[in-house]
């Protein structure tokens, strides 16, 4: 059984920064079926988290990315990812003739989703090629990222409200676009972040006694 003495404080603190998120994000949102829709990755990711903390516990960096992320789609499902206000500030101050939100928000799901499987097959293949181990995570990282739209659309037919769920906005590249934009959020995420995800990777080794 897990001890609460064990666990860092800034784990607890990112869990309670999401659980307000998540309890502020229900409260009066624009439409609370799509809101649910938004959020089933945020539910089961938590889950899955929270289930294999004791096994197999992901460095802090990852958690920080994980829970910023977390949040970024919570917004998102509260308003409504075509009418953030900041966003819809942007859009109206710079004429650009959309909400970019859910660019922002595939964007930083790119960047939190590589560091993530990134140190899942650092840690559990014990890749020790990193340009193999880069071409597994931004390939990863694209079937993902292709899945998730695939799922949406499939559940926006099923489920109807095909445009407010799947927010096109008028765009027909949208779809595309999301996953290019992810694509670079993981590209992005490995130039900035490996040296630090390294070290992090390091000291959990130390610590768990890893290869």
């Amino acid at each position: 059984m897990l001890k609460l003495k064990s666990i860092p404080k800034i784990h607890l603190y990112l869990l309670l920064i999401l659980l307000i998120m998540f309890i502020w994000s229900v409260i009066k949102a624009d439409q609370l079926g799509i809101w649910f829709l938004e959020v089933i990755p945020v539910i089961f990711g938590t889950i899955i988290i929270i289930y294999t903390y004791n096994t197999f516990r992901l460095t802090t960096l990852v958690y920080i990315l994980l829970c910023l992320d977390a949040i970024i789609i919570l917004i998102g499902g509260h308003f409504g990812y075509g009418k953030v206000p900041l966003f819809n500030w942007f859009k109206d101050y710079f004429h650009t003739g959309r909400n970019f939100y859910d660019r922002f928000a595939h964007l930083i799901g790119g960047l939190a989703g590589a560091m993530t499987i990134r140190e899942i097959l650092l840690r559990k293949l014990d890749l020790n090629n990193m340009k193999l181990t880069i071409i597994l995570v931004l390939g990863l990282v694209l079937g993902v990222s292709a899945s998730y739209e695939l799922a949406e659309g499939f559940v926006a037919l099923v489920a109807g409200g095909a445009e407010a769920f799947v927010g096109l906005q008028g765009d027909i590249w949208d779809t595309h676009w999301d996953m290019f934009i992810a694509l670079i959020g993981a590209i992005s995420g490995l130039l900035s972040l490996s040296a630090i995800h390294n070290k992090s990777l390091a000291l959990i080794r130390q610590t768990t006694k890893e290869p």
